[in-house]
């Protein structure tokens, strides 16, 4: 089988199997396989895999047809356009997350950004995005997970920002030590009934989904922790589930009644990042 018949044979079984986007799901298998890129993958679709390359290729096609993520089985998922190692320890990246980091950059090219705290950083694909693009700003990452934290600590050292984000364990804001400037939350937001489905969210840490009854109990949570944790004219950015985006609302005004905020939808057209900015008085 060369690499042109391995990439029919793991995109047409996807397909048959109504994965979405088979196409680009059976190139990432293949790609993963051999260790190459898009580039090399097209232009060498005469070689030939080995035995033992065919075989791994069809163990890895059956686990994605078991429903677990491709990004699982690779090892690896792209966020803000870097690579980010990911396991089953930790909530895979989505794109809708990216908002709160072009939000955060936006905000710092307007306002004195000089310290964050990224709250269950999982991965730590947030807070090193940002450390990359904002490279004057002290960031805290905090998750209650320690095997999350080991999966960040990789990625911090991957893309050498080791030294600028201090991860820390605890419940949310509990380890920051300071008042920050700006805190970028992407807790828990699934209802409980939702977890019992089958599916792709079977695959992923529980921890990191659950978000009690209504979906919204951590958040909720973070709000009654963020008096004394958020700088006098600082500004909050919480990504929550669809329909929460009034419920968040509420609850941040209850803790800082006269503070604006503005919700953000995704790119469907989902209320996506609800963010809260105090002034100076």
């Amino acid at each position: 089988m060369n690499l042109k018949q391995a990439l029919a044979y793991a995109r047409g079984i996807l397909a048959d199997n109504n994965i979405d986007d088979a196409s680009l799901e059976g190139e990432v298998l293949l790609r993963h396989i051999l260790g190459i890129d898009r580039t090399q993958l097209f232009s060498e679709l005469d070689l030939n895999l080995t035995p033992s390359e065919e075989e791994i290729l069809g163990r890895l096609v059956e686990r994605r047809l078991q429903g677990e993520p491709s990004a699982y089985i690779t090892g690896h998922r792209e966020f803000y356009g870097l690579d980010f190692q990911v396991d089953h320890n930790v909530l895979i990246p989505r794109p809708e997350s990216e908002i709160l980091v072009e939000k955060a950059i936006s905000l710092a090219q307007n306002r004195m950004i000089s310290t964050i705290a990224d709250i269950g950083t999982g991965c730590g694909a947030i807070a090193i995005s940002l450390a990359l693009n904002l490279p004057e700003v002290k960031i805290y990452a905090t998750d209650v997970s320690a095997a999350a934290l080991e999966v960040a600590r990789a990625n911090c050292r991957k893309h050498g920002v080791e030294n600028r984000i201090s991860l820390l364990q605890g419940n949310m804001l509990e380890p920051v030590a300071e008042p920050v400037d700006l805190i970028i939350a992407n807790l828990p937001y699934v209802r409980e009934s939702e977890l019992a489905r089958s599916g792709p969210l079977s695959f992923e840490p529980v921890l990191a989904l659950n978000g009690g009854p209504d979906g919204v109990s951590r958040i909720n949570d973070l709000c009654h922790q963020l008096a004394g944790k958020l700088s006098y004219d600082g500004c909050v950015f919480i990504e929550i589930g669809q329909g929460q985006g009034e419920t968040v609302s509420d609850l941040l005004r209850q803790v800082f009644p006269l503070a604006g905020i503005e919700i953000t939808k995704d790119f469907a057209g989902i209320e996506r990042v609800v963010s809260l900015c105090l002034t100076r008085s």
